[in-house]
C-alpha cells in the first residue's frame, strides 16, 4: 500500500505533513487497517500513484479526477484549507503579475504571456482559462513550468507576465519565499471544489475519512497553521464532474 499527500508538500511543511500522516496511520491501525509507515514522495506521489491499485490514500487535482480518474478510484473527502471567500473544502486561484507591471485590470492581461504549471491542473490552467473565457479571451500560454512555485518565479523573472496559482500554494509562497514581494494579485477565479482525497480501496473510503478527520482534530495547532489545514469535508463527486473540461493548453503561436 502507498499513501501520498504531495500537493502542498514543500520543505517548510514536510515535517507537519509527516506528523499528520503518522496520526492518520495510527487511527487506521487502531481500526485494524494496515497502512505504510511513510508517505510516498517524488513522481510516485502524483499521476503514477493516483493510478496505482496499491493506493491507500492520495491527494489529486480536480481536473484529472473529472477527466477520467474518477472511474478508477473512490473519493474519500476533501481537505478544508479555509480559503477566504470559498465554501469549506473549496479553493480558487489568484492571478499574479509582477508588482511593477503597469497593467492593473485583469482585462489588460487577456493576451499576456501566461505561465502554467501543467495542462492537467485545475488551478493553473482550467481556472484561468474559464476566467478569461468569460472575458471572451483565450489565454496566451507561453510556458509550462511543472509547478506553481516555478510559475510564480517565471513571472518574477519576466519569462511570463501572468500565472494562476492556487490560493493555498500562494499563501505558502508568500510565507516562505521572500521574492514573492515582487509579485501582486490582480484577480481571483471562481471557487471550485478543492483537491480530492482518493483511494483505490473502495471499501476503505469511510474508515479513511474518519481516520483523517480524527487525525486533523488531534494535530497540533502549529502544524495546522503550517499546512493551512482546517478539517476535512464531503464534497460529492458530482460537484467535480459538473465542471467543464478545459480545451488543450496550446500556445497561441502554435494554434492553427
Amino acid at each position: 500500500m502507498i499513501a501520498a499527500l504531495g500537493m502542498y508538500d514543500r520543505a517548510e511543511t514536510t515535517a507537519a505533513l509527516d506528523r499528520l500522516w503518522a496520526l492518520i496511520r495510527a487511527k487506521l491501525i487502531e481500526s485494524g487497517i494496515e497502512a505504510p509507515e511513510h508517505l510516498t514522495r517524488g513522481e510516485a506521489a502524483y499521476a503514477e500513484g493516483w493510478q496505482s491499485p496499491d493506493l491507500l490514500l492520495g491527494q489529486t487535482c480536480g481536473l484529472p479526477f473529472r477527466a477520467g480518474l474518477y472511474e478508477r478510484v473512490t473519493l474519500v473527502g476533501t481537505l478544508d484549507h479555509g480559503v477566504e471567500g470559498c465554501p469549506p473544502g473549496y479553493y480558487r486561484s489568484v492571478l499574479i503579475a509582477r508588482a511593477d507591471d503597469p497593467r492593473h485590470r485583469a482585462e489588460e492581461f487577456a493576451t499576456a504571456r501566461l505561465a502554467i504549471n501543467e495542462a492537467g491542473s485545475q488551478s493553473g490552467w482550467a481556472a484561468p482559462q474559464a476566467y478569461f473565457a468569460a472575458l471572451n479571451a483565450v489565454p496566451n500560454v507561453s510556458l509550462v513550468t511543472g509547478a506553481h512555485r516555478a510559475s510564480a518565479l517565471a513571472v518574477l523573472e519576466q519569462q511570463a507576465d501572468l500565472a494562476a496559482i492556487d490560493a493555498v500554494s500562494w499563501s505558502l509562497i508568500g510565507a516562505h519565499d521572500a521574492w514573492s514581494a515582487g509579485l501582486r494579485v490582480i484577480a481571483q477565479t471562481e471557487p471550485t471544489p478543492g483537491l480530492p482525497l482518493i483511494t483505490a480501496q473502495a471499501h476503505l473510503a469511510q474508515p479513511l475519512f474518519k481516520a483523517t478527520a480524527s487525525a486533523i482534530d488531534a494535530l497540533k495547532d502549529e502544524d495546522k497553521r503550517s499546512l493551512r489545514l482546517k478539517g476535512i469535508v464531503r464534497i460529492p463527486a458530482s460537484a467535480y464532474l459538473a465542471l467543464p473540461l478545459p480545451p488543450p493548453a496550446v500556445p497561441l503561436d502554435r494554434a492553427e
